[in-house]
């Protein structure tokens, strides 16, 4: 299998709206399947389960949702489920958990069960802005991390994607976004990646070198690359991909260049931060609006990274082309 299609299998994520019944059974099979062939048969029985409750959730308390379901890890060694929702939040989330709790004449143990099914599991909510879980099941990845890749409606292929190696030093991260969308923007944004794993420990300024080269028989597109290594940050990005540093109280952007990788004719430059203890990197693609603000949000900013993607996107995602939100603490 080549690099590009080995990325395109590993990064896939499934966005299943919620807004019939008739859709929680498919969501339930559809994350079945999927980890039936990635993990146990005892693990994807879990992962139906709480495919099943967290879809039935979305109808009942938030009438609708979305359910994203994807694989993560190097061997897709762990199967996540994160369901989004614009509801009327929760204003207490602890009795939520609480099994025999519920506000819809339920047995009241969905929450409950899918906290003790999963081997990670997180959750937050907040009146008038809606709740959004995340459960894993699987491993533990070495890495603290969350991602949203959809793909625009009405497209295969998405022209977006992501690639995070973790390392003995640290860890890399990719995000490329190439141009338009579809399949041809899913080829360069492929062809970026073959150039980042060929050696994800190289500075971010040579991986985009690499990259304008392979993605110059493609139509090009756009791609930060992030290198950390304890407290430091090197940064490097052309085009309108958006990175940031953000602790409580602090938001610093990172630079990128203006440019379309695949012609990109000037000299990559790359940019050094320190990175404050706790602080998380946010990249994300132009799908998603760069006007979001975390850093006086100090109950986000203690969630899980997958949950903070999962709100960027589902308060900044414009709608209209594929989105792309990697958040690492």
């Amino acid at each position: 299998m080549d690099a590009a299609l080995e990325t395109r299998v590993r990064n896939i994520q499934q966005r299943h709206v919620i807004d019939d019944a008739s859709k929680v059974g498919e969501a339930r099979r559809a994350a079945h399947t999927l980890a039936n062939f990635e993990l146990t048969a005892e693990v994807a029985g879990k992962v139906a389960i709480a495919a099943t409750e967290l879809a039935n959730n979305l109808l009942r308390h938030a009438g609708g949702g979305e359910l994203l379901i994807q694989t993560l890890g190097s061997d897709n060694e762990v199967i996540e489920l994160l369901a989004i929702d614009r509801g009327r939040g929760m204003t207490n989330v602890a009795q939520c958990l609480v099994d025999g709790y519920s506000t819809a004449g339920t047995p009241g143990t969905g929450l409950g069960a899918v906290k003790r099914l999963a081997s990670d599991f997180d959750i937050h909510s907040a009146p008038g802005e809606g709740t959004v879980v995340m459960a894993r099941f699987g491993a533990v990845l070495p890495a603290q991390y969350g991602a949203v890749n959809v793909t625009v409606e009405g497209e295969m292929d998405c022209g977006d994607t992501w690639w995070l190696t973790p390392d003995a030093e640290g860890l890399s991260l990719l995000v490329v976004d190439g141009l338009g969308h579809g399949t041809f923007a899913a080829e360069a944004a492929h062809a970026a990646v073959s150039a980042f794993k060929s050696q994800t420990t190289s500075a971010p300024q040579d991986i985009l070198v690499r990259a304008n080269a392979r993605m110059s028989k493609t139509r090009g597109g756009a791609a930060a690359c992030a290198r950390i290594v304890g407290e430091r940050v090197s940064y490097a990005g052309v085009g309108n991909i958006s990175g940031a540093l953000v602790s409580l109280g602090k938001s610093q952007g990172l630079v990128s260049t203006n440019g379309t990788l695949g012609i990109y004719q000037r000299r990559m430059q790359q940019f050094e931060y320190t990175r404050e203890p706790g602080a998380i990197l946010v990249m994300h693609s132009d799908g998603v609006s760069a006007r979001w603000d975390l850093k006086n949000r100090p109950d986000l900013l203690h969630c899980h990274p997958a949950i903070i993607a999962a709100v960027l996107y589902r308060d900044h995602g414009r709608g209209r082309d594929d989105a792309t939100v990697v958040v690492v603490r």
